[in-house]
């Protein structure tokens, strides 16, 4: 069975097509996320994402066919449908709020032990979009008949069906009580219990594509839509039931998030970053976080390999980047980030490993925070970071898994259409090759922490 599966990174948007009896990716097609800067604020070119998702599916419905649509995306994010649209634009959640709107928000937010859902800056925290909006922006947020979470926007414009969905609403949205499967006190404090869409499980069929869409993909018949799913959860539907807990999925992507499976929700640290998640299943799962992809690409410009010469040259002259790249999130949300024991800038080879090395040793303390125990998965493009997976062998003592597709979350979302979509097959993990880092990697880390001052 071929699944078309729509998925919306925050750097990237992809069309791709899985045989999902496989879980193989077959093709895909991909252009980038652009925040748009007209308007009252920024927000994604949601137009612009759509007009090349039509596109993608025509051309790759007539190579190669699909029986269904699923849906994938990036969390924080959300719609507000008014009656012929949008009633405002969607809100990119990096976009920062007037201080004062700010402190209002937080006199309002849950308690953390209701929603597990640390405060997070700008619009991470979809709670505080949806307070900004409708404080700034009254007479267009009345106007809204229908919130919808942002995998179930796109399905929305697929087949007009409105809905939100569990793993959407369960990501740091301060929104839904996790443990309890229902909503937060929040959306009584906001006004818009009336106006939430139905929650739906990410399985869930929401209806088929339009006429007009179906016209315009060039469809003998209409399709299936499948309701949709968190990009990081996608990544985690795959071994659900294929492992026993306890064992961890580090997806990775814009953001690197870590789902401890049977960890510990009860010593989650709010001032961290730690949180909990919710699975396709509708359960909490305990999770950490920090922008791993972008201070990767920050670090590195896209350029460098991790040669022998240079892995070597960082481990003896144990040259160490400290947290945060990416200030206010993450485990430390306060450091300053430094380049330690160099005084010039890195050549690209030198800033390669040691941006992989700082990626490894950071995954490690998030996987720490949420208790994490067992095998440890890695999803997404530090799969294919042999250093990264062997220094972050090393570090945790733990067996590290590569899953060699391009990305789990294309896989994870095309699972939704099966009736079974609790297992993915052993030939998609990879071994990790060792370089044999050498016994310096045990006092590189040791450094690492004493600058920390983490132990």
């Amino acid at each position: 069975m071929n699944v078309a599966v729509l998925d919306v990174g925050k750097t990237n948007v992809k069309a791709v097509i899985v045989d999902a009896e496989a879980r193989r990716e077959i093709a895909a097609l991909t252009r980038p996320n652009r925040v748009l800067t007209n308007g009252p604020y920024p927000h994604f070119d949601v137009d612009g994402i759509f007009a090349f998702f039509l596109q993608a599916l025509k051309e790759l419905h007539a190579e190669h066919g699909f029986d269904a649509i699923s849906i994938t995306a990036h969390g924080a994010s959300g719609a507000l449908l008014g009656a012929d649209g949008l009633a405002l634009p969607v809100l990119d959640y990096e976009f920062r709020y007037p201080a004062e709107i700010d402190a209002a928000y937080d006199v309002i937010r849950p308690d953390f032990s209701e929603t597990f859902s640390p405060r997070l800056p700008g619009g991470l925290n979809l709670g505080a979009q949806l307070h900004y909006q409708k404080t700034a922006f009254p007479e267009a947020f009345h106007r809204m008949q229908a919130f919808v979470t942002y995998p179930q926007y796109w399905g929305w414009r697929l087949t007009g069906v409105a809905a939100t969905e569990v793993t959407s609403l369960g990501c740091h949205t301060d929104l839904w009580r996790p443990k309890e499967g229902r909503f937060s006190s929040l959306v009584d404090r906001l006004d818009i219990a009336d106006r939430l869409a139905p929650v739906r499980k990410p399985s869930d069929r929401l209806g088929p594509v339009t006429e007009e869409v179906c016209a315009r993909i060039g469809l003998a018949r209409p399709v299936p839509v499948y309701c949709g799913i968190h990009d990081s959860n996608a990544s985690l539907l795959p071994h659900l039931g294929l492992h026993e807990a306890p064992f961890a999925v580090v997806s990775t992507g814009t953001w690197v998030v870590i789902f401890a499976v049977g960890g510990d929700l009860d010593h989650l640290d709010p001032a961290r970053d730690t949180l909990a998640n919710v699975d396709a299943l509708g359960r909490a799962v305990p999770s950490a976080r920090f922008m791993g992809g972008r201070e990767f690409e920050i670090l590195t410009k896209g350029q460098g390999m991790a040669t022998p010469e240079a892995i070597r040259h960082v481990l003896e002259r144990r040259i160490l980047l400290t947290p945060s790249v990416v200030p206010g999130c993450g485990p430390f949300p306060d450091a300053a980030h430094r380049l330690v024991n160099r005084s010039g800038a890195l050549t690209e080879d030198d800033a390669y490993v040691a941006a992989s090395l700082y990626t490894a040793l950071m995954t490690q303390v998030c996987l720490d925070l949420t208790r994490a125990a067992g095998p440890i998965i890695v999803e997404g493009p530090f799969a294919r970071n042999a250093l990264y997976a062997e220094a972050l062998s090393s570090a945790t003592g733990r067996q590290v898994i590569a899953v060699a597709s391009s990305t789990g979350t294309s896989v994870g979302a095309a699972l939704l259409a099966l009736t079974s979509s609790s297992a993915v097959s052993h030939q998609q993990w990879q071994g990790i090759p060792s370089r044999q880092l050498p016994k310096d990697f045990r006092l590189y880390r040791a450094e690492w922490n004493d600058h920390l001052q983490i132990g």
